[in-house]
This record gives C-alpha cells, structure tokens and sequence, in this order.
C-alpha cells in the first residue's frame, strides 16, 4: 500500500500550488486523509485533514484561509491547494491516511499509512 503525493515545487511568495496525493494498492474512500508536512530539523506538524465523505475538515491555525483540502473518492484522491504561499511553508509535505474519528485527529499517531512526501520551497 502506498500513498504517491505530487505537485510539489519551488515557487515565489505568494504563488499557489496544489498537491495531490493517490493511494495505491487499495482504495481509501471511507478513511480520514491528512497532510502534514516537515521542515529540515523541525518535527513533522499537522497541515489539514479531511474526512472520507468530506463533510468535515480541519486545518492548522498557521494556514487556516489560505489552505484548502479537497477530496474525489471517485479518483480515489486527496488534494491541498495552497495559495498565498509564504517561505515558513517551505517543507516536505506528506499525505497520510487514518481510520474514520471525529474530531479529525492532528497527530501523526492517528494515521496509519503514510506517502513519501513531496518538497514545497517558497522563495522570498
């Protein structure tokens, strides 16, 4: 099982990306997907999640606005569009998938799977 992220880049400040992250292997339409990203030295922090049906949604304060967290079960894919990027976002982003809780869970703890990550760097 594995969770491929993609979209990743290097892009100026206040530019937008949008990542994509696809499972293989199985489909996760009924689990909790998460993204959650890591910068050099730095613990690995929450981003956002979003549940299987996607009637519920959570972000960290830090992009809260600027973030959005999509879903289609029927591509089985997961998406983070990020707009109004600023350099402190730079980091290694990682989907990641979870059984179904509410609250949506913001620790790494609460996701069982996890994708190799794809590089954001926000250039001033």
């Amino acid at each position: 099982v594995q969770l491929q992220a993609s979209g990743g880049g290097l892009v100026q400040a206040g530019d937008s990306l949008r990542l994509s992250c696809a499972p293989s292997g199985r489909t996760f339409s009924t689990y909790t997907m998460g993204w959650f990203r890591q910068a050099p030295e730095k613990e690995r922090e929450f981003v956002a999640a979003i549940t299987w049906s996607s009637g519920s949604t959570r972000y960290a304060d830090s992009v809260k606005g600027r973030f959005t967290i999509s879903r289609d079960n029927t591509k089985n894919t997961v998406y983070l569009q990020m707009n109004s990027l600023k350099p402190e976002d730079t980091a290694g982003y990682y989907c990641a998938a979870g059984p179904p809780r509410l609250p949506l869970v913001i620790t790494t703890t609460g996701y069982d799977y996890w994708g190799q990550g794809t590089q954001v760097t926000v250039s001033s």
